[in-house]
């Protein structure tokens, strides 16, 4: 006689039980798809804005760069002569000095960023460059605009005296590109404060 194979019959139920497995590790993949490719979108999200802060806060001190030398060549050139000389009053040797001191730290901020932009190399410690962004930003806006307010009222008084000639309107004029570099500076702090405020290790 010749063997008979016997045929094991499947029943509905374990047909349905494989078939649920199955939806089930399909869902449980479509879900560690989606996770994964929305974690991936934050990360680009973090990187586009990161990039997009980084850029900000390079034009706001290029600007307030050149704003801080348009003022130091205004007060520094301001030589008519007796009492119309900018070395004679001590609000206009302020500014002059302020002027002097933001350019500095701007060019160094500005070569600093364009440097880590070009080679995405630092050249200082992230957190340190934060504090140092944060602090400085601060100091040299206030600075700014204290030799500003310093110097408006002595614009004043000379206009009284003299009325307006060349000496008080290049006054005027280096007293109005140091607020403009104050506000571009004030800007930049809160960008630096935003950034440090963001950062994982703090």
């Amino acid at each position: 006689m010749e063997d008979q194979k016997e045929k094991i019959p499947v029943s509905d139920n374990s047909e349905m039980k494989i078939e649920v497995k199955a939806e089930t590790l399909a869902a449980t993949v479509d879900s560690h798809e989606e996770e994964a490719g929305g974690a991936a979108t934050g990360i680009l999200r973090r990187w586009k804005r990161k990039d997009m802060l980084r850029r900000g806060s390079l034009g706001l001190r290029g600007i307030a760069m050149l704003f801080s030398l348009i003022s130091l060549i205004l007060v520094a050139s301001n030589q008519h002569g007796y009492l119309q000389d900018f070395h004679v009053y001590e609000e206009y040797r302020y500014l002059l000095a302020v002027a002097v001191l933001s350019s500095l730290y701007n060019a160094g901020q500005v070569f600093r960023q364009l440097h880590e932009l070009s080679t995405g190399k630092n050249l200082i410690q992230p957190r340190n460059a934060g504090l140092i962004d944060f602090i400085g930003d601060q100091v040299v806006a206030y600075l700014l605009i204290s030799s500003a307010s310093t110097a408006i009222p002595i614009t004043n008084r000379i206009r009284q005296l003299f009325a307006d000639n060349m000496f008080t309107d290049s006054s005027a004029a280096a007293i109005a590109f140091s607020f403009f570099a104050f506000l571009c500076l004030a800007l930049s702090a809160v960008i630096s404060g935003y950034k440090l405020s963001t950062q994982t290790y703090i």
